[in-house]
């Protein structure tokens, strides 16, 4: 006795192609939602890590002044219409008695595995700098990511002098212009110090002027 097996009827193309479409729009809104959702944590998480680093790389100063790089000069006001988040930005700190105690600057460039982002403070009455901080970073876990790990390599920063120059490891000496590079993590080493000179090369005159500093 056979057994017959039916015969499922074939779905027209143009039914497929709606519920590929339907699906699609769903999940897109979906994404769209929880994007707008969780935006404004996100951006006030980051906001609040800035400020935490700010602190950090300036000695905790009792306040601090967002400047705006506008036309080749620092600006405490933002023009209407512009977005602060395409500006680049400097951050002139103070003490209590409204003396300026350094700036901190934000910046980045490529590293072994990505674009490393780091922000240092600079103190432009004794040309040092005041410490150094990564943001953020995707170096190669137990070596690159020692330039935010490492903190005999990060201590460095503190008080050195620019321009900077990576050496190999116990080269530097008493020599504050010099930066012991991470053995095994050298261009790593090598992106951070390369990083802070383009920043300073590039906003460190945009300082020195600045009213802050000026008798």
């Amino acid at each position: 006795m056979s057994i017959e097996i039916p015969v499922r009827p074939e779905l027209p193309s143009w039914r497929l192609v709606m519920t590929l479409a339907v699906a699609g729009t769903l999940a897109g809104t979906l994404i769209v939602f929880v994007f707008q959702a969780t935006e404004p944590a996100i951006q006030a998480h980051k906001a609040e890590m800035l400020r935490l680093a700010i602190h950090e790389v300036l000695k905790d100063p009792e306040r601090y002044e967002t400047l705006y790089v506008i036309d080749g000069a620092l600006a405490s006001q933002l023009p209407e219409g512009r977005n602060p988040r395409s500006l680049q930005k400097v951050f002139v700190g103070y003490d209590g008695a409204g003396k300026p105690v350094g700036a901190a600057m934000v910046a980045g460039a490529p590293g072994f595995q990505d674009v490393i982002r780091l922000i240092f403070g600079y103190d432009p009455a004794t040309r040092r700098l005041l410490g150094m901080k990564v943001l953020e970073s995707k170096e190669t876990p137990g070596l690159g990511d020692k330039i935010e790990k490492d903190m005999d390599f990060v201590g460095q920063f503190d008080g050195a002098v620019p321009p900077l120059q990576g050496v190999k490891q116990g080269q530097a000496g008493e020599d504050r212009s010099k930066i012991d590079m991470i053995t095994g993590a050298t261009i790593s080493s090598r992106a951070i110090i390369k990083i802070i000179g383009g920043a300073l090369e590039e906003l460190g005159p945009l300082v020195d002027v600045h009213e802050a500093w000026q008798p």
